[in-house]
């Protein structure tokens, strides 16, 4: 327990190096970590939290300064870094920043922080225009990307990369998902008008909110008139376009945007599958908000003998575990939890994935490969691969979309099985 007013800047900043430090150790944001802190500091955590991630790379070079050594204790370092953020984010409240710092020391490793806090913080606001000059000469907390990382990125997107990493380094955008079923684009438009909230179309069924809302906010979330959904990953059920009523498999389901789009454009009969009971029971709960059905089941999709019926799919979707490199601005955490060995792992289980699920497509229908990499690996050169080993695939349309200020960044192949 803490004994800082939740709603003070020094509890947000305390719950927030302590997340940070949590992922520092290895652990990952999807744990839930941030859902777990007080409904009142929320928000201000959540902010700190993923920008102080996004800007990791910064921070790590700033303390390197000016620190004489490193520091034993991760969460007096994480408070250091998201405290270094918040001074760069809010200059004009450097003051209070400082002074809440300090008052959130006092609750880590005995208060026996608080001088060195307040020191190095102080540091810093004195060293700041020099410390941000000698960050220009340091590639890697330039980019704010891990030196492997950056590497792969100039390899595979020599003229692409530095947008790569400057949408990387920012917030992500607010896109919705308008359920069909329930609404039109034009009418939702209008009643988020009425709102308050501006919105513009984009895709086919996508708005882009200027600024982004909580879901509480947005009419009718709870009735199922609309989903958050990335314009990029609305490509998906287009791309696939299963006839109505064919059957059809999300094989790797979780959360369930992409089944309940597909749901939305036709009905069909669909089986959503994924690993865990967990994450089924959110493919589940997703479909019920919209008035959806679907069979749903928890099984690996690479072993059919535990989940697979015998019948074929007309349709299969495939979105695959992968490095989620096209979408790190969401998951600022990956970046510094991933290792340059993940990718060939990554890769290794696609392969295996992609083999099995093509036993499952009827000759004469269509498997969707995608991922949110940007790494080749995981993408183009794995494609090839499975063609070189498939003679009955044929490819029919590739789409790598990069990430950008209207999208994430996602790989999509569309495969059409022969004989």
């Amino acid at each position: 327990m803490s004994s800082l007013p939740l709603d003070s800047l020094a509890f947000a900043l305390l719950q927030a190096a302590r997340i940070n430090a949590a992922v520092i150790a290895g652990q990952s944001l999807a744990d839930g970590m941030v859902a777990r802190v007080d409904s009142i500091a929320r928000p201000a955590v959540q902010d700190i939290v993923y920008g102080s991630l996004r800007c990791y790379g910064r921070g790590d070079f700033f303390l390197g300064r000016l620190l004489a050594k490193p520091l034993a204790d991760n969460e007096v370092r994480a408070l250091l870094l998201v405290a270094i953020y918040r001074l760069e984010t809010r200059p004009d409240a450097a003051h209070t920043v400082v002074d809440q710092a300090v008052a959130a020391s006092a609750e880590l490793a005995g208060g026996n922080f608080r001088g060195l806090v307040n020191g190095v913080l102080r540091n810093f606001l004195r060293q700041q225009a020099e410390l941000t000059t000698a960050l220009a000469n340091d590639e890697v907390a330039l980019s704010q990307h891990p030196d492997w990382w950056l590497r792969t990125l100039q390899a595979a997107w020599p003229n692409d990369w530095p947008s790569i990493i400057a949408a990387g380094n920012g917030p992500p955008p607010m896109a919705l998902r308008v359920n069909q079923r329930r609404s039109t684009r034009d009418e939702y438009q209008q009643r988020l008008s009425l709102e308050g909230i501006v919105a513009t179309p984009v895709g086919k069924y996508g708005l882009m909110l200027e600024k982004p809302v909580p879901v509480e906010r947005l009419p009718g979330f709870a009735a199922g008139l609309v989903s958050v959904q990335d314009p990029g990953a609305q490509m998906a059920a287009a791309l696939l376009n299963p006839a109505p009523n064919s059957r059809v498999l999300d094989a790797c389901a979780a959360p369930g945007g992409k089944t309940a789009h597909l749901l939305e454009r036709a009905r069909l009969d669909m089986l959503a599958l994924d690993l865990k009971p967990a994450r089924c029971r959110r493919v589940e709960a997703n479909l019920t908000r919209l008035g959806l059905g679907a069979a749903i089941k928890a099984g690996d999709c690479a072993k059919l003998d535990t989940w697979w019926d015998g019948e074929p799919f007309d349709a299969v979707l495939a979105d695959v575990p992968c490095t989620a490199s096209g979408v790190v601005r969401r998951n600022p955490d990956s970046k510094w939890l991933r290792r340059e060995t993940d990718i060939a792992s990554f890769a290794a289980a696609q392969a295996r994935i992609l083999d099995a699920l093509w036993q499952v497509v009827r000759p004469g229908g269509k498997l969707l490969y995608a991922t949110c990499s940007v790494f080749p690996a995981e993408n183009g050169v794995q494609i090839e691969k499975f063609l070189a080993r498939q003679s009955q695939a044929r490819r029919c349309r590739e789409e790598q979309l990069l990430p950008n200020a209207e999208h994430d960044g996602f790989y999509y192949c569309l495969l059409e099985k022969h004989g």
